[in-house]
């Protein structure tokens, strides 16, 4: 038998390793010290989360792939996450925010789905060898970007398993998606602080922005309260079994279809773990249209699922190896072309429709930078709107796990 050489091998040491370097990036990030502020002004913490277990990895202090952590987050605790994000959605105060919140909402999802097949065939024309034209490692590993930017961490993992990224691709592709997400949240969060001007000049009319904060608030305020020991319990029974029925499910459909019609292996149709998100966040969306699984939110259904992703986030940055991002650095130029078109698509909407800049950005980061981003967007413009962008960040991780996969699915075409 062959023994891992990492300096730690026992799983519950490594696990509350990893808590210790999430509870430090998150109190830090926190922080009201001016040098913990000024340093996550450019630093995302989310990159931290990644980072700082990819060290403990690189340096051989622990070993991701001997590890079953990885394994309990992405196959526990991902569709867990899927059902507590999800089930909070509130439909009907989706559909009040109108027509042009939606719009610029799904203008933001068709950019990433179209960005990324374009992107790789332009790229294609004068480097085919950076998008890996004729392989299939590039395509695959592009799909958890287009995961992360339409929804967030949990749809990046889910297409990481539904298409077999290696670990060394998707290496190199978290420092794109964290990246270039981050520039162009910066060059948002300066547009907020010249909305006006800029609304001015396109005729757009945000009067309805002010109903909306308040009318959002409210209803936070409203199913907001302490949470019990049977809450907490009552939220974990539900996330926990669901996932139970989407595994049992998907034990039975997957097998089935491989033998009544193996083409779709394709599509990934016949993979266990395809089927295992899309049951968790279809049976979400599904609790999410009655108010008693709603309320659930009230008690933080929300904040537990983000735990469980951020656990993900770290056991997956344990799986890292660093030195994969200098090896496929060609890949932030498609990262940018990608970026671009997203961008493009939606300035292009707002002028037409006269879409206020609000609307604009909190599309945009609703689907590139899901629900850790989207407030901060949001409370740019002002703090009380901050609301706003976690419900259509929340909308973006559903969203997401059937947006991603089919933007997937067009970038195999497109590569082959």
């Amino acid at each position: 038998m062959e023994h891992s050489s990492a300096l730690i091998t026992n799983d519950a040491v490594v696990l509350g390793m990893l808590m210790v370097i999430l509870t430090f990036v998150f109190r830090t990030a926190h922080s009201s010290h001016p040098t913990w502020k000024k340093f996550y002004t450019y630093v995302p913490s989310l990159l931290l989360c990644y980072f700082i277990p990819s060290l403990l990895s690189t340096f051989g202090v622990v070993d991701g792939d001997e590890s079953n952590l990885y394994f309990v987050a992405s196959r526990y605790l991902l569709p867990t996450s899927l059902v507590l994000l999800t089930l909070s959605i509130d439909i009907p105060a989706i559909l009040r925010l109108g027509p042009k919140a939606l719009t610029m909402f799904f203008t933001g999802t068709f950019g990433i789905v179209i960005g990324g097949p374009l992107a790789i065939l332009i790229v294609a024309t004068f480097s085919p060898e950076t998008v890996g034209m004729g392989t299939d490692d590039v395509w695959r590993g592009l799909t958890t970007v287009a995961g992360s930017w339409i929804g967030g961490g949990a749809n990046q993992t889910a297409m990481k398993e539904v298409f077999r990224v290696p670990d060394d691709v998707f290496s190199a592709l978290v420092a794109v998606d964290v990246i270039v997400a981050n520039i162009w949240m910066a060059m948002l969060l300066y547009a907020a602080g010249r909305s006006k001007a800029i609304d001015a000049s396109i005729g757009a009319d945000n009067s309805a922005i002010e109903d909306l904060k308040h009318r959002v608030a409210d209803y936070q305020a409203s199913i907001a309260r302490i949470p019990t020991l049977t809450d907490l319990v009552t939220v974990l029974g539900v996330g926990f079994g669901v996932t139970a029925i989407a595994h049992f499910l998907g034990d039975i459909i997957a097998p089935a279809l491989l033998e009544a019609a193996p083409q779709l292996q394709r599509f990934s149709l016949t993979s266990k773990f395809f089927w295992l998100v899309v049951i968790a966040t279809t049976a979400g969306l599904i609790m999410s249209t009655h108010s008693k699984s709603r309320e659930l939110e009230g008690v933080g259904a929300s904040r537990m699922g983000s735990a469980m992703l951020y656990v993900l986030v770290a056991s997956i940055g344990m799986k890292m190896d660093l030195t994969a991002i200098f090896e496929r650095t060609g890949l932030f130029l498609v990262g940018l072309i990608w970026i671009s078109i997203h961008a493009g698509l939606l300035i292009l909407m707002a002028r037409v429709i006269k879409a206020p800049v609000f609307f604009l950005a909190v599309g945009s980061q609703a689907n590139v930078g899901g629900a850790a981003s989207a407030p901060i967007v949001a409370s740019a413009f002002h703090p009380a709107l901050a609301p706003v962008g976690v419900l259509l960040a929340v909308f973006g991780y559903a969203v997401g796990t059937y947006a991603a996969w089919f933007c997937g699915i067009l970038m195999q075409t497109v590569a082959s």
